[in-house]
């Protein structure tokens, strides 16, 4: 007799399985393979690397996400689409890469991908936003904020947090380059800053990932002008 509570549902593949198990483990799994056989994996990183040295950012970046997104690992899709973003990839870019990747992804990955990006709430794919052109926006009174400190705003749907020091402002995304979390004022004890969710943290004088992580925070160019601070996204 077949035990059907073990066989999977109709349509999910080991693809998919796969895909899921990749989600929850694949973090573990490979902290695990560096410290047990770390010249292999050594090699293995290195080998990734070059293989892409003849492509620009963009392009390994929309590629990187075209391949989360056949894997279907959820976790692995958001932290390399903001890593897309922030290497420069416009978000109608990153909608055009996989629609251009129907061929491979089918429209079940890329109706999931859509999912998780709106799940996200990112601003660069609102609606309203998608194809519009880059701009300096008003972010405060500069004099309002006093050297060494660090503010929270929200300002046109983005989340920001705005460092001042001796010489310069400082302005970074809200949202943890690792799956996007949206980092809340009450994480910021000093001139730290660390995510709620796995716990990265980093330095606002820097934008620099501290501890636990690996990728800096998004930092938007800014400038002073009549007083007033902008930033350009």
């Amino acid at each position: 007799m077949v035990d059907r509570k073990r066989r999977a549902p109709p349509g999910l593949s080991s693809t998919r399985r796969m895909g899921e198990a990749t989600e929850h483990d694949m973090s573990d799994a490979l902290n695990y393979l560096v410290k047990a056989r770390p010249q292999t994996m050594g090699h293995y990183f290195r080998f990734l690397k070059e293989a892409g040295s003849q492509l620009d950012p963009k392009t390994r970046a929309l590629i990187s996400v075209i391949t989360k997104v056949h894997a279907q690992t959820e976790r692995g899709l958001r932290q390399y689409l903001k890593r897309a973003l922030a290497d420069g990839c416009s978000a109608a870019e990153i909608l055009d890469a996989l629609l251009m990747a129907f061929p491979a992804l089918g429209l079940t990955r890329i109706v999931w991908a859509i999912d998780v990006i709106l799940a996200m709430d990112l601003p660069e794919f609102a609606l309203d936003h998608i194809g519009a052109e880059p701009a300096w926006h008003d972010l405060l009174d500069a004099e309002s904020l006093a050297v060494g400190e660090t503010r929270r705003i929200d300002r046109e749907g983005r989340g920001l947090f705005v460092f001042r020091d001796t010489s310069r402002f400082r302005v970074y995304d809200s949202l943890c380059p690792h799956q996007g979390t949206n980092i809340p004022h009450l994480a910021l004890q000093g001139e730290t800053l660390t995510c709620p969710k796995h716990g990265w943290v980093f330095d606002v004088a820097s934008g620099h990932c501290v501890a636990e992580g690996d990728a800096p925070l998004r930092e938007h160019e800014c400038r002073t002008e009549g007083g007033r601070l902008l930033a350009f996204w």
